[in-house]
Parts: structure tokens; sequence; C-alpha cells
């Protein structure tokens, strides 16, 4: 069987190729609050019972939040992934919202989802899959098998949605590699096109829309150096130099750009070019999701199956 065991490996084998060799670890459990009867129910702070949850994405409209889980090999086309849908406090309502091999879904290893109106679109292996936001049923299939190789992050732009292309697969050795190549997908009216091929990207991961700048935000996993890019342009920006192994990233004020770092375990803030450390000791974040209302981000801790949430920083 294809599980836990294949996704430890070939992540450990993809943070060795990229240039960490740290090995993450859990935080400290911190002491429970001081009990008060006159206070509402706290917000779990921490979410148990995922399978390799690599994405979170809120619903403002619905004020839920989605999860995706790989549930296994990253590269299986099992159709056994999943989507969770958690309540506003981070709170389990369904575990398995959308489940593929049920109810006409497929779902391999769903990965980064964007919302557009009512649909919520998912990134899945070399697939964009598009379900109901409120009943979970599928919509629609932008089948990308033979142009991409690992889709990884998905984010609503201003004219179509746009998909990373990470360019990992399997090393043989039952390992991950990164044969690539490294590429940004554009889907708009049922059709994927390509929007950029370059190996600048250097696996990219996190990609999010920055509308006051007008560009799109790139995290790349094999690099340090924060990008920018706009559709057209052939070339990319730096903005700003990490600690590296960016995965998820939300534009979450004007020139502010959250993101999560497996090269130290990290949710960090980047703002005039500058990187401070939101909070530490965070083993395997993923793909984060962000509440711009009431100030919480959440963070997918993939390889300990469970969702952290943190209140958003303060910025000047």
């Amino acid at each position: 069987m294809r599980g836990h065991s294949t996704v430890v490996l070939a992540v450990a084998t993809l943070t060795a190729a990229c240039g960490g060799e740290r090995s993450p670890k859990p935080a400290d459990a911190a002491p429970p609050p001081a009990a008060d009867s006159a206070a509402p129910p706290a917000a779990p702070e921490v979410v148990e019972g995922f399978k390799h949850p690599e994405s979170v994405r809120y619903d403002p409209g619905l004020n839920v939040w989605y999860v995706s889980n790989i549930n296994g090999d990253p590269f299986a086309k099992d159709n056994n992934g999943f989507i969770s849908r958690l309540k506003a406090d981070g709170s389990v309502d369904s575990l398995e919202f959308i489940a593929g091999g049920r109810n006409g879904v497929t779902l391999n290893g769903p990965k980064g989802m964007a919302l557009v109106g009512d649909t919520l679109w998912v990134a899945d292996i070399d697939a964009v899959r598009g379900f109901d936001r409120r009943s979970g049923a599928p919509l629609a299939t932008v089948d990308l098998k033979g142009q991409a190789r690992f889709l990884n992050d998905i984010v609503a732009g201003p004219d179509a949605i746009y998909i990373t292309d990470s360019g990992f697969g399997p090393d043989g050795k039952g390992g991950m590699g990164h044969p690539g190549p490294d590429q940004i997908f554009r889907v708009a009216g049922g059709k994927a096109t390509l929007a950029l091929k370059s190996s600048a990207l250097a696996a990219p991961n996190g990609i999010a829309w920055d509308s006051a700048g007008g560009r799109f935000i790139v995290g790349p996993f094999a690099g340090k150096t924060m990008q920018a890019w706009a559709p057209g342009q052939k070339k990319l920006t730096p903005i700003g130099d990490t600690p590296g192994q960016i995965d998820g990233l939300e534009v979450v004020g004007a020139g502010k750009i959250l993101f999560t770092s497996w090269a130290d375990s990290t949710l960090d803030l980047l703002q005039n070019g500058k990187v401070t450390p939101v909070a530490k000791q965070l083993a395997s974040p993923a793909d984060i999701g962000v509440d711009l209302k009431d100030g919480r981000v959440a963070i997918p801790q993939l390889m300990l199956d469970r969702v952290s949430f943190r209140q958003l920083p303060a910025t000047p």
C-alpha cells in the first residue's frame, strides 16, 4: 500500500534535493489558557484528523474553510483525494465534503484551490476540477494531461484562473525529483493555455494575485527569491529574498505578502523587501488560507495531518 510512508520519503527527498536538510520539528504544546465561564468557547488553534492536508481556502460568502487532502502518494491517480469543509471557527463540518470515487467525483491528489463565483476550482496533478461550493457536486474538468506534470497552486486572476506547475515527479527510487518543466498555466472558457515557461520559476509553488500592483506573486520551492509576474511578460521581477522552499502565499494588504517556508518551518511576512517571521516551529507548512475579515490564517501541516490557526500579523 502506498500511503503515508511514500509521502514522507518523497518530501524528504525533495527537501534534500532543493537544498534544505533540516528536519522540521512540531511546535511544543502551549499550556491551556485559564478557563473563563463567561467567555464563549474558544476557536481551536489546531485541528487534527486530516490526511496530508495541502491547501486551505476560506470562503467569505459561506463563512467556511475548505481543506484539500492528498491522502497518500502525491503522484498516484488513485481517486482517493478529498476536500474537507470546516466551520468558521475551524472545527470540522464535513471531513469528506468532496471525495474522490463518490457521487461522480474524480479527485486524485488535490492541492491548491480557488473560488470563482459558485465554483471551487482545485489543482489535481494534471487536471483542474471545478465543484459547486455549496453542494460539492462536480461541475467541470479541464484536462492538462501531456502538458502539465505537477499542478500545485491555483488563483483567480483578473481575467482567468492561473495555476503553477512545479515540475515535480517520481525519482524512480520511491522519492520525489524535479525533472521539470517549470510553468504557469492559464485556464479560461474550459481551455488551458501555457502562460509562462521558464527555469527562472524554480519549481513554482504558491501563487497569489496582487490587485494593488496589478501582478501575480509567485513563490519558488527550489529558490529563495519571491517574484512578481504579469501576464504577457517573459521575465520575472525579484521582490525579496526569503528562507527558501516557499509553499503557500497570500497577499494580505498592499505590498504585504504572507508565506510559508519549509526551509525553516515558519510562517513569514514579506513587506518592503524585508522578511519578518510570524510563527516558528510549524513543521511542513503548506498552502495557507486567510480570513481577512476576522484576521485569521490557516496553515495546513502536511506531514502532521493537521491544520493550525493563527492571528494575522499586525503591520504598519
